[in-house]
């Protein structure tokens, strides 16, 4: 929306002033002005303007689709980096599947790049009916432009009626601008998906309102049905190599592929030990650390173990990890096979990331602590007495 003064109708009577609750209007040279940075255009200014002189302009509505019965399908976007395919589409095509069912329709991979035809075997082994397959030598690495001008012109094409998504830094840019053309609705960040049994339509859950709920959203109206997935909170299908599928290859005009910037580098992230994000073990410290120098307890057992070192909100908001390490709603999810939580008390933020953890242990000397209702083990402890002693242990084990 936009709010405008017609400073010829405006008389000055400052009852718009009075009207305003963020003082966001003010009276200067006997006319109104409206500072737009306090503005959030309630509108509580318009009524009360006798003479008219306050311009309200609402956005035109969208309009919903006439053809909506005619999506059908389910749609993942395939993330690739350097031409392999990243973990998190895996992911997606496995729930693809387990929704597919509910819906009795297919499953689809969007691959765009070059050079990647090694990867369609093992896609369609894990889950893709048939992949949609654009390449060229300008899609070797994303770009926002060219990849969102290709998945737009597919989805116009053969209208998909759900399309995931990974929540990655790369997802995250892309399937905004897909959605903001295709006029669709789009939930980011999802940490459950399902079918509404009646409806027929994707059930969307994600924590809201800084992760003290869990919103389930829905998007009845429009298509495609767009959401984005974290990392590690789907379970990819075991490969199935008797699996077939069809590969669908579509090409565009050479301008299609054109972007307004120019990529560079690419410049990978350099982990202190192991990637958090593909850790089989994770360690990780929360506020019950006590300060940055005791973590080094928490690198030593990850050390001896072959694991990542993690944190949560509290411990990287204190400058003591970095956010790399953080684990949470807003940090990296993660699904080892083993997660130590040691401090960390388990605030829905943090449980967010890390609960589809195989195993659990908690160490803190809180009992009431809401982190052992979800721990396969608990350890109701002092941790500066239990971390080197499990390190120890596991040192001597290992030995032999």
């Amino acid at each position: 929306m936009a709010i405008e003064i017609i400073i010829a109708k405006c008389t000055g009577c400052s009852l718009c002033v009075k009207a305003c609750p963020f003082t966001a209007i003010a009276i200067v040279d006997k006319k109104a002005v409206i500072d737009l940075d306090k503005c959030n255009l309630c509108a509580a200014c318009v009524p009360v303007c006798k003479p008219k002189a306050i311009l309200l302009r609402k956005p035109e509505p969208v309009s919903r689709p006439t053809d909506i019965k005619d999506y059908k399908g389910i749609w993942v976007f395939i993330e690739q980096k350097k031409g392999k395919v990243q973990s998190v589409s895996y992911e997606l095509l496995g729930k693809a599947q387990e929704l597919a069912k509910k819906l009795q329709c297919q499953v689809s991979g969007v691959l765009i790049g070059n050079d990647v035809d090694s990867q369609l075997d093992d896609l369609i082994s894990q889950g893709a009916d048939n992949i949609y397959l654009v390449q060229a030598p300008q899609l070797t690495d994303f770009q926002d432009e060219p990849y969102t001008n290709i998945l737009v012109k597919l989805i116009q094409k053969y209208k998909p009626e759900i399309l995931l998504c990974g929540a990655t830094a790369i997802g995250r840019s892309l399937i905004s601008r897909v959605a903001v053309i295709i006029k669709a609705g789009l939930t980011a960040d999802c940490t459950g998906l399902d079918i509404d049994p009646k409806e027929k339509i994707l059930l969307q859950t994600r924590p809201a309102f800084g992760g003290n709920i869990m919103a389930t959203i829905i998007s009845p109206n429009y298509r495609p049905q767009m959401a984005t997935v974290r990392h590690k909170v789907m379970q990819p299908l075991s490969p199935d190599k008797q699996r077939k599928g069809e590969i669908i290859k579509e090409s565009f005009e050479s301008s299609l592929y054109a972007s307004r910037t120019k990529l560079l580098d690419i410049v990978e992230e350099i982990e202190a030990l192991v990637n958090l994000a593909e850790a089989d073990i994770i360690v990780s410290g929360g506020r019950g650390m006590g300060g940055p120098e005791n973590f080094k307890i928490l690198k030593e057992l990850a050390h001896v173990l072959g694991a990542a070192v993690g944190a949560s909100r509290a411990a990287v908001d204190s400058g003591w990890m970095p956010y790399s390490h953080q684990v949470g709603q807003t940090g990296r999810t993660v699904a080892p096979k083993i997660y130590i939580a040691c401090g960390i008390s388990g605030q829905i933020q943090h449980l967010v990331g890390m609960q589809s953890s195989r195993i659990i242990v908690a160490i803190n000397k809180d009992p009431d602590a809401p982190i052992f209702k979800v721990a396969t083990y608990g350890i109701v402890a002092d941790l500066f007495g239990v971390i080197p002693a499990l390190t120890q242990k596991f040192r001597e084990v290992f030995r032999k």
